[in-house]
């Protein structure tokens, strides 16, 4: 099932993407609302089509991101590999939606790049997983880009404020659910930017799969349901090309992930 987020003239409603069409799923409540109360969402009816503007899908408690994950990614940066799944955060604050724009305050930073990121929602509570059972407990997986500001996360020891820029975090256009996904490791990535393709690889590349993220995660925190983990990005970010490729102000960034969609966004001027 493709769930969506419409905001519609009556407030934000969940709907089902039917072959492009937005038909309203019946349940009172957001999508973290629905996983949280453990719902079945193939058990609820579809209903008729809604028009509106898709929103994000959802509004995660939690997001959580993993760096340095792809051997592609790891080769172009010139980093060492890592031992264990690099963790850091990013404010829920900076998530928005498909088609909205990724606002950029350049006397804040003059180097953000693009990550196209496979998302992974939690769907039960996890503490303690094994690997092995993991997956059990994803409801279901989106598209995300990691937009970054690549002077201010170099330039300090944490990476959170240069993640977290409002903005700096659109999801979508929809939630798929994990029944349609069996193989999250076998998933082609794309990033376009004005139509030119800067990122294209698969998540065959990870060095630790999403089993193993969730159940590294879940043994140091709790995840609950409704969180987000941003699984890291592929080569071909920007800032590791020769030379230096960053954002300006009105290019088109396309995120694709095979089997869940395109997100869309335009980067305009704070």
């Amino acid at each position: 099932m493709r769930i969506a987020t419409v905001e519609t003239q009556d407030g934000a409603r969940l709907a089902v993407d039917v072959d492009g069409e937005q038909r309203r799923l019946e349940f009172d409540g957001d999508l973290v609302a629905l996983v949280e109360r453990g719902v079945d969402p193939h058990e609820l009816t579809v209903g008729p089509a809604i028009a509106g503007r898709l929103a994000a899908p959802l509004r995660p408690g939690k997001l959580v991101a993993i760096g340095l994950n792809y051997l592609d990614h790891i080769r172009e940066s010139k980093l060492p590999q890592p031992e264990q799944p690099l963790v850091f955060a990013k404010f829920p604050s900076s998530v928005i939606g498909p088609n909205d724009p990724i606002v950029v305050d350049t006397e804040l930073t003059t180097s953000v790049d693009w990550e196209v990121e496979l998302g992974v929602i939690v769907g039960r509570r996890m503490r303690g997983v094994q690997a092995g059972a993991a997956l059990d407990y994803v409801f279901g997986y989106t598209v995300c880009n990691d937009v970054s500001a690549r002077d201010v996360q170099f330039s300090e020891s944490q990476w959170t404020r240069g993640k977290s820029f409002d903005t700096f975090c659109p999801l979508g256009p929809v939630v798929v659910t994990a029944d349609e996904i069996p193989d999250p490791q076998a998933l082609a990535l794309r990033t376009c930017v004005n139509g030119r393709v800067m990122q294209d690889s698969s998540t065959a590349e990870m060095l630790f799969g999403v089993a193993e993220l969730l159940a590294f995660c879940s043994r140091s925190f709790t995840l609950e349901p409704g969180d987000l983990l941003l699984t890291g990005t592929p080569w071909g970010c920007g800032y590791f090309m020769d030379p230096p490729r960053a954002l300006e102000i009105g290019d088109i960034v396309e995120c694709e992930v095979e089997r869940i969609g395109v997100l869309r966004n335009t980067v305009a001027a704070s």
